[in-house]
């Protein structure tokens, strides 16, 4: 069974979101998807405003894979994309 799972995260850029995604054990398919063996990436971005004066861009990922391999890989990219400041 194919679980999905969308995640939102703000201060980051779509080349890092790719670059995170092949480090984690994916290749880049398109402009917009990542897949790795057992799972697909799709990401989109936008820019949102952050409180009067001040726009971050908000990258939205959609994961889509088995439950057991998504969790830890989320978690994972999670990580990555903290320390990048999203």
């Amino acid at each position: 069974m194919v679980t999905r799972l969308e995640r939102s995260f703000r201060g980051i850029s779509e080349r890092l979101v790719v670059r995170y995604l092949t480090n984690l054990g994916g290749e880049q398919v398109d402009d917009t998807t990542v897949e790795g063996e057992d799972w697909t990436a799709t990401f989109s971005s936008e820019r949102v405003g952050v409180g009067p004066s001040l726009q971050l861009t908000e990258v939205t990922i959609v994961f889509e894979g088995d439950e057991e391999t998504l969790e830890p890989l989320v978690e994972q990219f999670a990580q990555k994309a903290m320390r990048a400041g999203g």
